[in-house]
């Protein structure tokens, strides 16, 4: 192994294991939020109760994410030197800017609302949590430019053989940055309703605290109703955008060889990357891909011959990644839907809890494939047509990377084995009161 496919494992390892905390963190801060408000209009003790228990989820998640957030952005001068020296003036002023003006906020309100009850008063306990999820949010926004940018390059010249800023406003306002926030946004909602109904599937199936927990299935259900349902019409628009901007990764992702009008989508296909062909298709629909990459049956898609072999995504990848993520994004609006009509009932509806209690894990696995289908998807770039990631590794030592490769990998399982450990031991716990809720 070299030195560039070393440093990219050790950033997947990190980014994969960092992004499982990252979504529940955006969610769950406004339904921790929504819960506290709901007290504070209300005075119904039982939303206080899941406003505390809630936020200790909450905050075992969010201290994982911060620990595993500060080493990522390490990387960006350990393993990948060039890059930042290339792009610097552009990636690092966002860095800069999510850090100064979002994080330090986010983390220093969290203080003062895990030691400020009974300090403040109500209402304003309750503001600073929806200040605190507001400036995650924020967060979110700066670091989904950074990476937009790298996704499709603007507001930029080449000055003194680097690349500088010369638009602000087109990088902020970048439409890649627009919709991938949206994406990602929509899909940590998503996960963050997965995990509440989840949790609370497994109280209602044991007959537990069930005011407590039908009220916060509830609350999960509509949040993730509405967000999953948008979050397949903004893929949708972001697909079209990402044929326009990345025609090569439309064409790696549904395994499209040849240029043609009409171009059909396989349901089912093994690419064989060396030949240039699929070795099996099956269900092929005409028309369909030129309809979702152009909103037009008859439109021409590129194919992956039509780009030279050096700069082609890696197929089969791509392909998993793109139909793993699909595949699961139309699952949760359907199991919303189901939950909709069964939610004056939950508790005579053992199979559907059963089925939200082991779907937990799955808005995790569909935003990490759509993280993978993001990065790996631009390869052989790390800034779309503009440096390529073999010119933009640290000149280090393979040893030094596969040490610290090793040394992560360790380090974050075991952070990651005691993260869920807690996470899960207090999600079975309950209410830490026996009688709330009931």
């Amino acid at each position: 192994m070299d030195v560039v496919l070393l440093s990219r494992l050790q950033f997947a390892a990190a980014t994969m294991f960092h992004f499982l905390f990252v979504p529940l963190t955006l969610g769950l801060s406004i339904l921790v939020a929504y819960m506290e408000t709901k007290y504070v209009r209300t005075g119904d003790e039982t939303y206080l109760s899941m406003t505390k228990f809630w936020s200790k989820l909450f905050l075992i998640n969010f201290a994982l994410g911060v620990v595993t957030g500060i080493t990522l952005e390490f990387q960006f001068g350990t393993n990948w030197s060039r890059y930042s020296a290339y792009v610097g003036d552009i990636f690092g002023s966002l860095l800069a800017i999510e850090a100064s003006a979002a994080f330090f906020l986010e983390s220093t309100l969290l203080g003062v609302w895990i030691f400020g009850w009974n300090k403040i008063s109500k209402k304003a306990h309750a503001t600073i949590m929806w200040i605190i999820a507001g400036a995650s949010t924020l967060s979110a926004v700066w670091i989904l430019i950074a990476n937009a940018w790298m996704q499709h390059p603007v507001g930029y010249v080449i000055r003194n053989g680097r690349a500088e800023l010369d638009d602000f406003a087109a990088v902020v306002f970048n439409k890649f940055a627009i919709l991938e926030f949206l994406h990602t946004v929509s899909a940590a909602y998503v996960l963050s309703a997965f995990f509440v109904m989840g949790i609370s599937a497994y109280h209602l199936l044991k007959k537990q605290h069930i005011e407590f927990f039908t009220r916060s299935f509830k609350i999960g259900l509509v949040f993730g109703l509405v967000f999953s349902v948008f979050l397949a019409i903004n893929g949708d628009m972001h697909g079209v955008h990402v044929t326009e901007v990345q025609p090569a990764k439309l064409a790696a992702m549904e395994a499209h060889w040849e240029t043609t009008t009409r171009a059909p989508l396989h349901m089912f296909a093994i690419p064989d990357e060396e030949n240039e062909r699929n070795l099996i298709e099956i269900g092929s629909i005409p028309g369909l891909l030129s309809f979702l990459g152009h909103h037009d049956i008859n439109a021409e898609v590129k194919g992956l011959k039509d780009f030279p072999k050096d700069e082609r995504p890696p197929v089969l990848l791509s392909l998993l990644a793109f139909r793993t993520m699909v595949g699961l994004g139309t699952l949760f609006p359907l199991l919303m839907i189901i939950g909709w009509f069964l939610r004056k009932r939950l508790v005579e509806s053992p199979l559907y809890l059963k089925v939200m209690l082991f779907a937990i894990p799955l808005p995790y696995i569909a935003c990490e494939m759509g993280w993978v289908l993001a990065e790996v998807g631009r390869q052989p770039w790390i800034v779309y047509g503009l440096m390529k990631t073999s010119d933009a590794a640290s000149p280090v030592a393979v040893s030094q990377v596969a040490v610290s490769l090793i040394a992560f990998i360790g380090v974050y399982g075991l952070l990651g084995a005691t993260g869920f450990y807690l996470i899960a031991k207090n999600a079975k716990k309950g209410p830490d009161s026996l009688t709330e809720g009931r």
